[in-house]
């Protein structure tokens, strides 16, 4: 296991979505209790359904093994897919919040 194909991008996305929120946009997002709520709100439904699609048992999606970390939690969940997880959500989360009409903005029109 290199973990090269899938836990390197997975590792550097959740790296890249940090730095953009703590240097570049500063949104102040992690500091919001809605977002971490949020969080909770997609792992619990991400679980259920990535646990039916990746269980060992029966999986219709399949990992090469070469290519992750080999660390799977809960319900064969590869941790990779947790990473990529919270990088997508939070990169949205983080435009949004960049790129929306602010109040005043919205009062001028």
């Amino acid at each position: 296991m290199t973990g090269l194909g899938y836990t390197l991008p997975a590792v550097l996305s959740v790296i890249v979505v940090c730095v953009l929120e703590l240097a570049v946009f500063r949104t102040g997002l992690f500091r919001r209790p809605a977002y971490w709520i949020s969080m909770v709100i997609v792992t619990g439904f991400q679980i259920p359904v990535d646990g039916w699609l990746t269980k060992l048992s029966a999986p219709l999606v399949i990992y090469d093994n070469k290519h992750t970390s080999g660390i799977r939690f809960p319900w064969d969940i590869p941790i990779e897919d947790f990473l990529f997880g919270f990088a997508l959500v939070t990169a949205v989360l983080l435009l949004w919040e960049r790129y929306r009409p602010s109040v005043e903005a919205a009062d001028h029109t």
